[in-house]
């Protein structure tokens, strides 16, 4: 098992369900993608990467595909 993480940007509404049932957003801005095996597992934000998040993967792969999660590297 292997795991990865890259830089990325949110530059577009890229939405999660929080632990209260309630939908919420991912701030614009910088984060980083922990991939494990290649699949994401994890977006981490924050000035200190005090947050973070799993997605399903058709979730991240549905954000990628409109343009509001882009890899930089």
């Amino acid at each position: 098992m292997d795991i990865t993480t890259h830089r990325a940007r949110i530059i577009g509404p890229v939405s999660y369900l929080a632990g209260t049932g309630r939908k919420q957003r991912i701030p614009i801005g910088p984060c980083l993608v922990e991939s494990r095996d290649g699949r994401p597992i994890d977006i981490v934000w924050g000035a200190q990467g005090q947050s973070s998040v799993t997605l399903p993967f058709e979730d991240l792969q549905a954000a990628q595909d409109q343009g509001h999660l882009v890899l930089l590297d």
